[in-house]
């Protein structure tokens, strides 16, 4: 994510004065929440698997979850960028490409 979308995300709370009641449990909470309507655009969908009609909803509920996530790593003094990197290295030893390529298994069944 952009320097630039992370200042907007920040400037949007400052301008409100929002910060104050942004703690890392009531920001775990609410990414939940909104994880759970993204999830909600699925629901009742049976097998149909596809984003097709539903693309309005999961870009307004997915920008609110990373929203969220932008918000409680600043309220835990986090660089997102390097708790990314940090997890993709993590995962890459967990999933060897030559283990994992096209499988679904989880890391301690490959």
């Amino acid at each position: 994510m952009r320097e630039e979308t992370i200042n907007k995300i920040l400037k949007f709370r400052d301008d409100r004065d929002w910060k104050q009641f942004h703690n890392p449990k009531d920001l775990a909470i609410s990414i939940s929440l909104e994880a759970a309507e993204l999830l909600e655009v699925f629901q009742w969908s049976g097998a149909d698997v596809s984003n097709e009609g539903k693309q309005d909803k999961i870009k307004e509920e997915l920008a609110d979850v990373v929203n969220y996530c932008v918000l409680m790593a600043d309220a835990c003094e986090l660089d997102l960028d390097e708790i990314v990197q940090e997890k993709i290295k993590i995962n890459e030893r967990k999933y060897p490409v030559e283990k994992a390529k096209g499988r679904r298994d989880k890391y301690d069944k490959l």
